[in-house]
């Protein structure tokens, strides 16, 4: 729609500005008096050949490869030219010597090509430019279907990562006999029951997302015996705030996978704050257990490609180790 009316505009200001000056710098009295017809037919010739090149857009055309329509047209066209300039001039000055006669021709010929080259340049420029534009926004179509598959694809994959996780817990829980089975797998339905409820929205309200947060977090400390102190913070200015579903559970994932013990003293904390500018993330764990092969798991890798495609270029990721506390501090620009 935007495309249309800027189109609208450049045709009105080269109907109706460009072409009457250009019109105006020929002797337009002196036409209008000896050669009327001829004027008349110059003028609806300028426009015709104008909104001819507009309809046909030469540049889509060649992009098309249908170099046989260009050729015809344009071969169609410098008839039509040539033989306007061969339409007979009009005896008004019977007195007028075979010299100033072809002076007149050659005047009328060169204000018919002059008007052919400046219509044909300008409308040449015009379309040139918005295939320009209609290929830009093409490949950046095509570029944002294919962040949406990939987002859709890295969302995929998270979840089952998380479940994998959260039925190890449930199964570990099974296994002792505890009393806190029910009440996990009450949490886990209401878990999963988000999971599939959200999957569709690409922004939802971060109160959804603490929410879901919070769950994750108590079905895990059903499972921890009081070695393990967890202290969760929640914070949001505005709990209408958009942000990506499960954008952040991956870390909070890995804090009760490997920063926690059944049999060893330890600690785990984690803050997320939420304002109107940004979301803060940030987690510490004491380092109770590794990856046997050392490599960091698809859940990070996925979620720094997820950030990529969400907020390139406005988000810091820090992860460290020290004194054997793992640390993740994750700061994103929402605006």
């Amino acid at each position: 729609m935007k495309r249309n009316r800027i189109a609208l505009y450049i045709d009105l200001l080269f109907c109706l500005v460009i072409i009457p000056l250009a019109i105006m710098l020929l002797p337009v009295d002196r036409w209008i008096a000896n050669d009327t017809g001829i004027l008349i037919s110059l003028i609806s010739y300028v426009y015709t050949l104008y909104f001819v090149y507009r309809l046909i857009c030469l540049p889509k055309l060649f992009m098309q490869k249908k170099y046989l329509h260009i050729a015809i047209l344009l071969i169609i066209l410098v008839s039509i030219t040539v033989l306007l300039t061969y339409l007979p001039i009009p005896n008004n000055h019977p007195n007028d010597s075979a010299e100033q006669i072809i002076i007149r021709k050659n005047i009328r010929r060169q204000t018919i090509w002059f008007f052919f080259l400046i219509v044909t340049g300008f409308s040449l420029a015009i379309e040139l430019t918005f295939e320009l534009f209609r290929q830009i926004l093409s490949l950046q179509a095509v570029e944002a279907e294919k962040n949406k598959a990939e987002l859709a694809l890295y969302k995929a994959q998270i979840n089952p990562h998380f479940l994998f996780n959260t039925l190890n817990t449930l199964y570990a829980l099974v296994l002792s006999g505890s009393d806190k089975t029910e009440s996990a797998f009450i949490k886990f339905s209401g878990i999963l029951r988000y999971m599939y409820s959200q999957s569709d929205f690409e922004l939802i309200p971060v109160e959804r997302e603490l929410d879901y947060i919070q769950q994750y977090v108590d079905l895990q400390k059903l499972r921890l015996n009081h070695h393990t102190q967890v202290n969760l913070s929640l914070e949001a200015s505005n709990k209408q705030i958009l942000i990506p579903p499960m954008i952040l559970i991956t870390f909070i994932e890995n804090v009760f996978k490997y920063g926690t013990s059944s049999d060893t003293d330890c600690s785990a904390h984690i803050s997320i704050r939420v304002n109107e500018e940004r979301l803060t993330l940030e987690t510490e764990n004491s380092v109770m257990r590794r990856r046997e092969d050392g490599i960091c798991g698809i859940g990070i890798a996925n979620c720094r490609k997820r950030l990529d495609l969400l907020y390139p270029n406005r988000y810091e990721l820090r992860t460290e180790e020290t004194d054997g506390k793992y640390t993740v501090f994750l700061n994103i620009q929402l605006k």
